[in-house]
């Protein structure tokens, strides 16, 4: 049987050293390893061996097993070696090479950034909150009667625990104010939510800035000086900024904020709400907290908020809101 075992070991290494291709490689693994190959059956006939030799043969059967295995490891990476090195050999290294598509970033992103830069400048820093918010944080707090049309599940997105998803991220101001003492000097970039129709100028999920100015002896000028000088980093020197008045539950007095600007085609064009905060609101916090520290009588601060969709169409002539959220790249390369 010794024979045997030497004769299959030199058959097995002569048959696969000549394999050239994986087939061949893999008859020879069937061939000799495999369930009904010839190791196999040379090791049934472990049975008529003599007790005494068992080990012995044993240990050589093992040895060509492992003997075999080994070449075929060795002869499957030359395969794949040789393979390679065919294929890089009809390459030509002179040929120019694929230029890859340069990505931008969205003009929407763009934004943001411009924004957050001018902002950071006058000392705002980044705050930011829950998209799933609760009816306090998003109507109480920032004193929304309950009739209020806002409030209504025709307008506002409600999940059946009572939640909501927020339309708008003015309830980041509240959480701030819950867990932050004055002063506070923040601006809260995010997604609101509204059932609104989706159209050339609504979406139903949109980009919000908001901002909120806390400390004591905070006055409309610094409100309007704040918005004033936001506005015409973005859009020239030579924009024209009117406040006027409006109403908003949760600031008093109020005022829509208009502009023209050269680069919006000279009209004039609403673009963003604020005011001062209003005195309920400071209760509402002071209430949650449950301390004084932001006591109306002490401290007072300013709010804004705009939509940065809105913005961006004016900034890049966008005509229709949709362009914005379509991934459609030929309308995103001319950023």
């Amino acid at each position: 049987m010794q024979d045997q075992v030497e004769s299959l070991r030199n058959e097995a290494l002569a048959i696969v050293s000549a394999a050239t291709d994986q087939s061949a490689l893999e008859a020879a693994r069937v061939r000799f390893l495999g369930k009904n190959g010839a190791v196999t059956a040379l090791s049934e006939g472990m049975r008529h061996v003599p007790k005494e030799d068992r080990p012995a043969m044993g240990k050589l059967l093992n040895d060509l097993r492992s003997t075999v295995t080994t070449a075929l490891e060795e002869a499957q990476s030359r395969i794949l070696e040789q393979a390679d090195t065919a294929a890089l050999s009809e390459l030509d290294l002179t040929l120019p090479g694929t230029a890859r598509a340069r990505g931008s970033l969205h003009p929407l992103t763009q934004l943001l950034d411009r924004a957050v830069q001018s902002f950071r400048r006058m000392g705002f820093a980044i705050a930011d909150g829950p998209d799933i918010e609760t009816e306090w944080h998003c109507f109480d707090a920032l004193n929304t009667p309950a009739d209020h049309p806002a409030r209504n599940d025709q307008d506002t997105f409600y999940l059946p625990d009572g939640r909501l998803l927020r339309s708008h991220t003015s309830s980041v101001q509240i959480r701030v104010m819950e867990n932050t003492p004055p002063p506070v000097r923040i601006i809260a970039p995010g997604s609101a939510y509204r059932r609104d129709e989706v159209d050339a100028t609504h979406l139903a999920q949109f980009t919000q800035m908001e901002g909120l100015y806390v400390a004591e002896h905070v006055t409309l000028g610094d409100l309007k000086g704040t918005l004033e000088f936001f506005f015409r980093e973005l859009f020239g020197s030579g924009t024209e900024i009117q406040f006027r008045p409006h109403f908003f539950p949760f600031t008093e007095p109020s005022y829509e904020i208009d502009i023209r600007a050269e680069a919006l085609g000279g009209e004039w064009m609403e673009l963003a709400g604020c005011g001062m905060v209003d005195p309920a609101v400071f209760e509402a916090v002071c209430k949650r907290r449950g301390d004084r520290v932001y006591d109306p009588g002490r401290v007072s601060g300013f709010a804004f908020g705009f939509g940065l969709e809105r913005l961006a169409m004016m900034v890049s002539r966008i005509p229709d809101i949709r362009m914005l959220v379509e991934n459609d790249l030929r309308f995103l390369k001319q950023f």
